[in-house]
């Protein structure tokens, strides 16, 4: 059975690989595995038919025979999973990897997301002004915490890992804020994800399934 995953017909990112489509298909990429996409509209997302896929009417969503998931982090931990290339044989290093693919979801995403959020929602709000420094200190600290840890290392922990996709994917979200300026080191970092032939691979591809006629 082929792969198939869904991704928005237009996403609101306009193909600058933001989509967590875009994490899906770097991580088969990254494992060699050919995929198809189904374009949904945000009126397909509330179809029961997508729904019976991902309940909450999101996406990405991933078919593969009787295999069918939502959360781009568990569809990512599917794949590393299911083929080689994104997890080390060693069961003590594949376990860390897979902590950090949770980190990266769990530890670091949740405040870039909220400080995202106030921004958008809460910008006219008496409190808007105050709450955001707050929210800033809170991601630059998650963020020092991220670049110490990674010190002078390429990767996470050994080689390049489905942790290291995902931590990466997350930082993107903030790579055209000025929130990466005081941590080089992450800077550093995300540049190398990026220039992973597989991420261009899966790059180029959002870009133009969301730039097509």
């Amino acid at each position: 059975m082929s792969i198939t995953i869904t991704a928005f017909d237009r996403s609101p990112d306009g193909g600058r690989g933001l989509a967590r489509d875009t994490r899906i298909r770097w991580a088969l990429e990254e494992v060699g595995q050919p995929y198809s996409v189904r374009p949904v509209t945000f009126d397909d997302l509330k179809r029961p038919g997508h729904l019976a896929l991902n309940p909450f009417g999101q996406i990405p969503t991933y078919e593969d025979g009787a295999v069918a998931l939502f959360e781009s982090g568990a569809i990512v931990l599917h794949v590393a999973q299911t083929y080689p290339g994104l997890l080390p044989e060693a069961p003590a290093a594949r376990a860390r990897a897979v902590s950090w693919v949770f980190a990266a979801l769990s530890t670091i995403e949740p405040p870039i997301l909220e400080l995202e959020g106030t921004g958008h929602s809460e910008r006219d709000r008496p409190w808007h002004a105050e709450r955001v420094p707050l929210m800033r200190d809170r991601l630059h600290r998650r963020l020092a915490q991220l670049a110490a840890h990674l010190g002078d290392s390429d990767w996470l922990d050994g080689a390049f890992s489905a942790g290291d996709l995902m931590m990466a994917s997350v930082l993107l979200r903030v790579k055209s804020s000025d929130l990466l300026d005081v941590h080089p080191t992450l800077a550093a970092y995300l540049a190398r994800a990026e220039a992973r032939p597989a991420y261009r691979r899966a790059y180029e591809a959002q870009r133009s399934f969301n730039t097509r006629p």
